[in-house]
């Protein structure tokens, strides 16, 4: 099974539900930056430039939970900044858990070590460690000598303590396909129970070059469909179908709606057109024709980063084909 049984309950019934209230628009995930401080400056990393005077500002747990609390998202990515620098983080974990949250920490790996004493293995806490290389390349992502080999460390010291171990990697132009593919190997060797892979985001102040356009996915992608059947890829076949360009899909910015100490940022976790100061203004207040692939945004024209078409895979499985693919996937 690719999800815990619980986790799939949850957020099945949580959709279930609001589809039958007829909710037009509701969260599955809430990605929650308690902070905006990291102690890395990645390069193709928007957060700390486009915060950059708001380093300091970081959410009070009681911030963190009124918000959980207005989207009722059953999934709650914590996430930054560095969420390892954020004080409050095992008090905030343990809350959450006691309202049965299922809990993504989202994490470079570099505090880790010093920190997993504090944090306690649980059936609802998933370490999602951020791995966009081999050695030579996420050095150089992260612009920090020896950031592969401590993470590497990070993650053998969380299967060791029992956590649930997934990765992220992010996909640039320069991904080497051959190096991506020993990556997964060498993941799966140290314990990883699970893949994330998604495209980057095209931010302006980084440079075109960096990153791939739409039409250029596919043919990458496609090359990578061996691996995602040799390994446990969390994204769903439906986003994977998407991405080598066998499939349209929708963008569902406001199923990972994004709470950080400015306020809930809008449209999406890739922009911000404006902050409000509560969930319901968010849903009510952002103009949502003006984003997505059917807008013509050109802003959105080139993204299929995971955390609006993922959420759009699932609801917009609409065919019994769809439907039994995501039946067999979950259980596979």
């Amino acid at each position: 099974m690719r999800f815990k049984p619980g986790l799939t309950a949850k957020v099945t019934k949580h959709i279930i539900s609001n589809k039958i209230k007829k909710n037009k628009r509701f969260s599955l995930v809430l990605m929650l930056e308690p902070t905006f401080m990291c102690n890395l400056s990645c390069e193709g990393c928007g957060r700390i430039r486009e915060y950059k005077r708001d380093l300091h500002k970081m959410l009070s747990v009681a911030e963190c939970l009124k918000a959980v609390e207005e989207c009722g998202a059953p999934i709650v990515s914590i996430c930054g900044g560095e969420p390892l620098v954020y004080p409050y983080l095992s008090e905030l974990i343990e809350k959450l858990t006691r309202r049965g949250k299922y809990i993504y920490l989202c994490t470079n790996g570099l505090l880790f070590k010093d920190k997993i004493d504090k944090l306690k293995p649980n059936g609802n806490l998933m370490i999602n460690f951020h791995v966009d290389g081999l050695e030579k390349t996420h050095d150089a992502i992260t612009g920090l000598k020896g950031a592969y080999a401590r993470v590497l460390g990070a993650i053998k010291s969380a299967k060791k303590k029992r956590f649930f171990v997934c990765t992220n990697t992010t996909i640039y132009k320069q991904t080497d396909i051959n190096e991506l593919k020993q990556l997964f190997k060498t993941l799966r060797g140290a314990g990883v129970d699970g893949f994330l892979i998604s495209p980057a985001y095209g931010y302006a102040h980084v440079g075109e070059s960096f990153f791939f356009r739409k039409s250029e996915l596919a043919d990458f992608f496609e090359k990578l469909e061996p691996e995602f059947r040799k390994y446990n890829f969390l994204g769903s076949p439906l986003y994977l179908e998407f991405v080598q360009g066998k499939r349209e899909l929708d963008c569902a910015p406001w199923a990972t709606p994004t709470r950080n100490p400015i306020g809930w940022r809008s449209p999406c976790y890739q922009l911000a057109d404006r902050h409000f100061s509560s969930y319901k203004e968010l849903i009510e207040k952002t103009d949502w024709k003006r984003y997505g692939p059917k807008s013509k945004n050109p802003r959105c024209a080139e993204c299929a980063v995971h955390c609006g078409f993922e959420p759009a895979s699932v609801l917009e499985g609409k065919s019994f084909r769809d439907i039994m693919t995501l039946i067999g996937w979950q259980f596979a």
